[in-house]
């Protein structure tokens, strides 16, 4: 039989999901990274963005969307409340530091290496002996540490790191395999050089994000994986369907 204490938390927890939300206004904060978020012609666009977009015109959120340095982004969501940040690799380290709503995509990580070095590493052990690069303040920064990297050659964003690599300033660089597929398919000079971890990446927003609009915007994101929404999205930017998310 249930107790008075049971139910009066069941009959709370109905009475926040049946409540509409109106929070105030959400800033969505992201960086360049094609093709998940970028600027096109003044307009921000992107795998990851047309999700929001739609999260937010389904849970009835007043918002804008931001683009910046990754490092900043991060800190904003961090630090302000109704700031969210995107698109956010999901970690043991970030886990407590955000509300989360995922994902927006699951996906394997690789690091590459330009294309035709036969002196690039193709192991871990090898590589902690070259210089590898990523994003201040990147998700992968975080991975790299914990596969034992110390010296990493940090850069405000994937452009800049991506530039290094072509112009031998690195070795080697970590990034998503759909962020990797992407380059090939513009053309860039690099190839695979080992992968690592699958990783989850999501809407990273402020702790002090009202519970309801955490719950509203991952009802609007399961919606979206379940009716094939975000698949669509994946193939209308080039990008096969995420199966990895749909089958979540």
């Amino acid at each position: 039989m249930l107790s008075v204490k049971m139910l009066a938390t069941a009959f709370a927890i109905a009475t926040l999901l049946s409540q509409p939300v109106n929070a105030g206004d959400v800033t969505f904060v992201t960086e360049e990274y094609a093709p998940f978020s970028y600027t096109d012609s003044d307009t921000i666009k992107g795998i990851a963005v047309e999700q929001v977009h739609r999260i937010a015109a389904s849970v009835g959120l007043s918002y804008r969307i931001e683009i910046m340095p990754w490092a900043r982004a991060i800190a904003l969501a961090e630090r302000q409340p109704d700031h969210c940040v995107f698109t956010t690799g999901h970690n043991r380290a970030r886990d407590k530091t955000f509300r989360w709503v995922e994902p927006l995509l699951k996906d394997q990580m690789v690091i590459v290496k330009r294309k035709g070095d036969k002196l690039a590493a193709t192991t871990l052990e090898a590589a902690h002996h070259q210089r590898v690069g990523a994003q201040r303040g990147d998700f992968a920064v975080g991975v790299l540490k914990e596969h034992g990297f110390t010296d990493i050659d940090l850069a405000a964003d994937i452009a800049i790191t991506l530039g290094k690599l072509k112009s031998g300033r690195i070795d080697l660089m970590p990034t998503s395999v759909k962020i990797y597929e992407s380059m090939l398919k513009d053309g860039e000079p690099i190839e695979k050089a080992m992968l690592l971890d699958g990783q989850t990446y999501g809407i990273a927003c402020h702790k002090a994000m009202p519970a309801k609009t955490i719950v509203a915007m991952q009802n609007a994101l399961d919606e979206l994986i379940s009716s094939g929404q975000q698949d669509a999205i994946f193939t209308a930017y080039g990008l096969p369907p995420n199966t990895r998310t749909a089958s979540r």
